[in-house]
């Protein structure tokens, strides 16, 4: 394929432009992909001509209001125009709208627009939801339970696994959290601090009879700040995370606990070639389960043209679930374009897989986790019900699969985001 797009280039672009200019503009995903190839293997051979000609036809046909492929097309564009700028200078790249257009400000959000964002689509609550089915589960018969919390999404996951214990027979566990003050700098940003999110929980948790302890975990380093370059994000996380995990005393480890430790969104941000370190520092603290959620797709190819055909294919999902769930000038709606194009800017922008967030399909995690002395727990019935429940809430195109001993979130039956749990052998 690759091959075919440089021999072939400038006759394919040419077909194209007039299948552009002869349809108003409106061009269907396939030839939107063949485009995206075309400009990448340019950029990949140092053809600056025909990666400005790829540019050019992309240009006229991405929209930031136009449907889900046009959108996200737009977003590739303006990741294409920025990588063409950093090898070739400002002449390497078209000054097209979509590349000038400036992006949506990042803020921090307030814990109820947090709430609103998270409950736009089952993109997070989906993990939540399996998780805590399976965490509940692995707890039963524990007097004390600990939780370290991987998270991206600042502890939104506990309010409903507190209320499931609360109601559990025989009385609620006694339940510790414990986060680490460094996680990826990446959306969504929360304007509170952790401490703050603690005493939130803990109140929240009296009221329905838990007791909750919350600690935080300083870190060796700094959280890094959002405008930070993907190599030194991933080289301060990897550190933090080495300090946090391998420190049982920071931890607070007590016996009789039973321990947990939970990824939601969070292998991706550990450079790939960190992972099985990560994971063996996790195993060494002997946690009855593990649970690992995140979004089922394979960007970690070191070809340029591989990576922009996997986000084409992946990311197109939620720009398409989004068109079901708001109006497109909702701020929630939004955000999580901007958030998707974040992401995209990061695989389009890095060719060193240690240096930019690289996201891993569920099969590959799982072959990780097995290779690294883990075995898969089977979700059961009552956990796949309560995802089902929570589906019903949100638009007919989403669905849940099982795949690999894990759930799968789907959309229009294309996967979507995975949760697994894991016990070490």
């Amino acid at each position: 394929m690759e091959q075919e797009l440089r021999t072939g280039g400038g006759d394919n672009l040419r077909a194209a432009h007039s299948s552009v200019c002869f349809s108003g503009g409106l061009i269907d995903g396939p030839r939107i992909q063949q485009l995206l190839l075309h400009c990448a293997t340019a950029l990949e051979s140092n053809d600056v001509t025909l990666a400005q000609q790829a540019m050019w036809v992309l240009n006229n046909i991405a929209s930031s209001q136009g449907d889900p492929s046009q959108r996200l097309t737009s977003w590739l564009l303006r990741a294409l125009v920025a990588r063409a700028c950093r090898l070739c200078g400002p002449a390497g790249a078209t000054q097209s709208a979509a590349a000038r257009a400036p992006a949506p400000r990042e803020r921090a959000m307030s814990v109820t627009e947090l709430a609103e964002y998270v409950d736009l689509t089952p993109w997070h609550r989906f993990g939540f939801t399996a998780s805590n089915g399976a965490i509940l589960r692995a707890v039963v018969g524990s007097a004390a339970v600990h939780v370290v919390d991987l998270s991206v999404t600042r502890c939104m996951q506990w309010p409903t696994l507190i209320d499931m214990l609360s109601k559990r027979p025989g009385g609620p566990p006694a339940l510790r959290i414990t986060v680490p003050s460094a996680r990826p700098a990446v959306p969504p940003q929360l304007d509170v601090s952790d401490e703050e999110i603690g005493l939130r929980l803990a109140n929240f948790a009296k009221s329905k009879g838990v007791q909750l302890e919350f600690s935080v975990i300083k870190c060796g380093s700094p959280s890094p700040s959002p405008t930070s370059s993907p190599p030194k994000k991933q080289a301060a996380l990897c550190q933090d995370l080495a300090s946090v995990l391998s420190d049982r005393q920071s931890l607070g480890l007590r016996d009789g606990e039973a321990l947990v430790v939970n990824c939601q969104s969070w292998i991706r941000h550990v450079a790939p070639g960190s992972r099985d370190a990560f994971l063996d520092a996790v195993r060494a603290l002997n946690p009855c389960l593990v649970t690992v959620t995140d979004e089922d797709a394979d960007l970690d190819s070191p070809s340029l043209a591989t990576r922009i055909a996997g986000c084409f294919d992946f990311h197109w999902i939620l720009f398409d679930a989004l068109d079901t769930s708001a109006p497109r000038d909702s701020p929630r709606r939004v955000e999580h374009e901007a958030a998707v194009g974040r992401k995209i800017e990061s695989v389009v922008g890095a060719d060193d897989a240690d240096g930019a967030e690289r996201s891993e399909s569920g099969a590959r995690l799982a072959e990780r986790m097995r290779r690294n002395g883990f075995a898969a727990v089977v979700f059961d019935e009552e956990a796949v019900g309560e995802v089902r429940r929570l589906l019903s809430e949100h638009a007919t195109g989403w669905g849940v699969k099982r795949e690999e001993d894990m759930l799968v979130l789907t959309w229009k039956g294309h996967g979507a985001v995975y949760t697994g749990a894991w016990t070490p052998n």
